[in-house]
């Protein structure tokens, strides 16, 4: 199989890249910066410039979009929201309309979305036929997942992973922890009230390639284990599991200084997000509780 991955220098792409080649794909990669020769093994994109090399594009079987501005990478602005959402929503539509247009469009393409889509939803149990939430993260997530629109009129099978918090010491939000919590003053944020879900770095990668195989597989898709729990309750097993205390709490007002407007998004906000389509589709998670994705990340 020939799969094209965008994002591919991120931390599922990366990983993902590597996993894929192991097992015997084919592998494109959708990037940036001109190459200096012709290879088959780039193909050039320049979403701001509106531009993708489009004769690099035929021959693939399948997509896989990761592409885009990081979400945390600093305090919010109108210049950095803007980069947010055009790197997503007008990206996805850039690279889903260069697709479109070839004689023999790819079978599949897997677009990221998060679960940022529902909003700050309380305790409410959410599954893929829950309606969308307000604001900012929430409307990138509906342009994101609408950029693939002309790929599915062509007959093409989408699939919109709405991925949770991915663990990893590599990067994401557990590294930022790691060092808080193991000098002692890691502890939960705002009243720890609020749902997270998650799930490893090792199911990101096979939710992918379960995708990439399973036709039955289309539409939103939330990729998180199958075990959500409360930021108090996550903060304990974080704790539990380095072996340290968690006793200084981050109040809300304290996160929202620091971090500005995406604290609440980011940090405060409650999504207890559920994978029925998954687990309908038969995935079997390599680590289906917070527990496990933990005791694997850190033992590593």
């Amino acid at each position: 199989m020939r799969v094209l991955v965008s994002g591919s220098t991120g931390l599922v792409g990366s990983a993902l890249v590597s996993t894929l080649t192991d097992a015997g794909y084919e592998v494109v990669r959708l990037v940036r910066s001109q190459a200096k020769s012709a290879s088959k093994e780039l193909v050039h994109w320049d979403p701001a410039a509106k531009y993708v090399e489009v004769t690099g594009l035929n021959d693939l079987d399948a997509v896989v979009h990761l592409a885009g501005e990081n979400i945390a990478g600093g305090r919010w602005n109108a210049q950095r929201k803007a980069r947010i959402r055009d790197s997503r929503g007008q990206g996805t539509l850039l690279l889903a309309e260069a697709l479109a247009q070839l004689p023999k469009p790819p079978k599949v393409f897997i677009s990221a979305s998060a679960i940022g889509y529902y909003g700050d939803r309380g305790d409410e149990v959410l599954t893929e036929k829950s309606q969308p939430g307000t604001g900012f993260l929430a409307d990138v997530c509906r342009e994101w997942e609408a950029g693939a629109e002309p790929l599915r009129k062509k007959g093409v099978r989408v699939v919109n992973l709405r991925f949770g918090v991915v663990l990893s010491k590599d990067g994401g939000a557990i590294k930022q922890m790691l060092t808080p919590f193991k000098l002692g003053v890691g502890g939960i944020l705002g009243n720890g009230k609020q749902y997270m879900s998650c799930l490893s770095l090792d199911d990101v990668v096979g939710i992918v390639q379960f995708a990439l195989t399973h036709d039955s597989l289309s539409g939103p898709v939330n990729a998180v284990c199958p075990t959500p729990l409360t930021n108090y309750e996550f903060t304990k097993t974080l704790g539990r599991a380095l072996g340290r205390p968690t006793i200084l709490p981050l109040p809300a007002f304290a996160a929202r200084i620091a971090l500005g407007e995406m604290a609440d998004p980011l940090l405060l906000a409650s999504a207890r997000v559920v994978p029925k389509a998954l687990l309908t589709a038969g995935y079997k998670f390599l680590h289906p509780d917070v527990k496990t994705a933990l005791d694997a990340v850190l033992a590593r």
